[in-house]
Formats: C-alpha cells, structure tokens, sequence
C-alpha cells in the first residue's frame, strides 16, 4: 500500500517531471540566484508539493510592498523577466516545476540584471491553496499551459472549475487572471470554464466573436506578454494564440476597495 497521503490523489498532476539536469550554464545561475530567489517552502512527501502552514510574507521575501503578479508555468522564464524589465514597480514570482526552467529564468533575470523576481519550484494548484493568502495577488498568469491533448488525459488539464476557485482565493477584488493557449480546443474549454466560474468576469465580452463563434469573449493579445520562442514556434506551426482576461468580481463587503493597477 503507498504512503502517499489521499488528499496528493484527489487531483491529478497537470505536469509531468521531466530531467532535473542542467547545463553548466544552468547551473552556474542556479548556484548562484537559486539561495537568494528560489523560495525555500515546507514540503509534504514530493519535492514539489508545498505543507499546509507554509508562509509568504511578502515584504520579507521582496524587501518592500508592491503589487504582486503570479506566473503559473512560467517555463523558460521570458515573459515574466522581460515584464520584471519593463515594469520595476510590480513583483513577480514565478511557479514552476520544471528545474531547468527556473535556472534559465535566473540565467535570464541576471543579464537582464532584474531584482523583483521570486521562484518556486512547486505543484501550482498547493501554492494557491497553502503559500498564498487570500486576497493577495494582483495579476495570475496561465499563459500556454500543457493542453494535454488525449481524451483520457483532460482530467490533467490546469484550467478548471476547481482550479478558478482556488485562483479566486488569492486574487485580491477587482485582479486580473489572464490565459493563453494556442490550441483551440482548449481555448474554449478554458472561456467555458471561466464563463461559468461565479467569481470572474470577462473583461472583453463578445469581442472577437465570428460566424463560427458567436460568443466571443476573446481578449486583444495583451501587449504586456512577449513573444516567446514557443508561442513564435506555435505560430510557425499554424497554431494561433487565443487571450482571455477575467477580473475577480468584488464582493458586496469590498466595493469600497481599489481595483489593484494594471500593467
């Protein structure tokens, strides 16, 4: 019988580990940023799992209070430090599980010489649900997540309704979550699931709505996300992205707040 506690099964992963090998480059960045910019965080059986109890104090971490913006996947790391580079009045941390992905996301913050730039290494879904305090982030990205493309593997899939709910635990009222994907199937999976999830509202509804799609909903793609290699890869392939942006609805108790700044 596994050891594994029930709860790690109630949810499948919507990743796959892949080799925690890195290049000399790779490595020379991850000894050197990953003491000071990967958060160390109580884990509970995988390395990649984070213990309830575990804290994010946020002016200890980043020496200060700003906005926070969370990239969930955020690869290779270019759209989170070319958005660290262009925008210095706003923190970042970056979720991630693949190793290899985060030291070139500190190979890269290094040349671009960023400083509001934090990492994990962890399964998103326990960040939200264990590291983040409600109400506390201003922006969520899922920009290009595994679209899992086999039937029996959707269940994988990172955009659902339980996963809006945690979404709209952290975002404080009136923030921002914005998708893309470059796969339409899952494109409209992820507006139905948001289009349905009580907490968010489109920020672009029926724009971008065809014959085919009466609906629309889609989001301009959004200035603030770079090209990356893979979205340009995607696009040589014949794959369009698809944006969705959804504001987190303030609660009756909460109209007097500020809507957090956009970037």
């Amino acid at each position: 019988m596994s050891d594994v506690p029930a709860k790690f099964h109630r949810q499948p992963y919507s990743f796959v580990r892949r080799g925690d090998r890195l290049t000399a480059r790779r490595q020379k960045a991850w000894d050197t940023y990953a003491p000071t910019h990967v958060l160390e965080v109580p884990r509970e059986v995988t390395d990649t799992s984070v213990a309830e109890g575990a804290e994010f104090d946020h002016r200890k971490i980043y020496g200060r209070e700003a906005p926070l913006v969370v990239e969930i996947g955020s690869g290779l790391g270019e759209a989170i430090v070319h958005a660290a580079s262009e925008h210095p009045e706003f923190d970042y941390l970056a979720v991630e599980v693949y190793k290899p992905g985060l030291a070139d996301l500190l190979l890269k913050m290094s040349q671009a010489e960023v400083t509001n730039i934090r990492c994990i290494q962890a399964n998103a879904p326990e960040v939200l649900d264990h590291l983040l305090e409600p109400g506390s982030v201003d922006e969520i990205w899922v920009f290009f997540p595994d679209p899992w493309h086999k039937s029996r593997h959707h269940k994988r899939r990172l955009v659902s309704p339980a996963f809006a709910e945690k979404v709209a635990r952290v975002l404080k009222p009136g923030g921002v979550w914005r998708l893309a994907t470059d796969w339409e199937e899952y494109a409209l999976v992820m507006r139905d699931v948001m289009e349905a999830a009580p907490d968010f509202e489109n920020l672009f509804p029926g724009e971008g709505a065809t014959e085919d799609d009466p609906q629309g909903g889609w989001a301009p793609r959004w200035e603030g996300r770079t090209l990356t290699s893979f979205e340009r890869k995607a696009g040589e392939a014949g794959r369009r992205a698809h944006d969705l942006a959804y504001r987190r609805i303030e609660s009756n108790n909460s109209d007097s707040e500020q809507s957090p700044p956009s970037i």
